[in-house]
């Protein structure tokens, strides 16, 4: 399918260019960090990740899906911190995709390797009393 949007218009309607080779590779370095655990209420930290998801700015969106991200071993999350983990996900898997030329699922799957490792490496020291 061939979307056609006029240039001049391009701007006004929320597109823009695929981030750098620079940028990708920061986004993915982010992934691999510490996960900011925030301690304030739910409704204020949702808004703060919607931001940061609908700003474009894929490190930016990388964080978001670092801090949201929960593995097999980690409590459930909660339906509202799903949605907006699957939504900043997905932005960042169709970028991957569209750079490294490869369908949305293996590109979510590779983002979805990256925080299970990275994981494994800043859950290993919390051990259950």
């Amino acid at each position: 399918m061939t979307l056609r949007v006029p240039t001049n218009k391009a701007e006004s309607v929320g597109m823009r260019k695929l981030s750098s080779d620079k940028t990708l590779k920061e986004a993915l370095e982010t992934l691999k960090g510490k996960p900011k655990v925030k301690r304030t209420m739910w409704s204020r930290r949702a808004q703060e990740y919607e931001a940061k998801i609908n700003s474009g700015d894929l490190v930016s969106i990388a964080e978001v899906v670092r801090d949201l991200f929960r593995a097999d071993d980690q409590p459930e999350q909660s339906y509202s911190e799903r949605q907006i983990f699957e939504a900043a996900a997905s932005r960042l898997a169709r970028e991957l995709a569209a750079m490294e030329e490869v369908d949305e699922p293996t590109a979510l799957e590779k983002i979805l390797d990256i925080l299970r490792k990275s994981a494994a490496i800043w859950n290993k020291d919390k051990v259950p009393a």
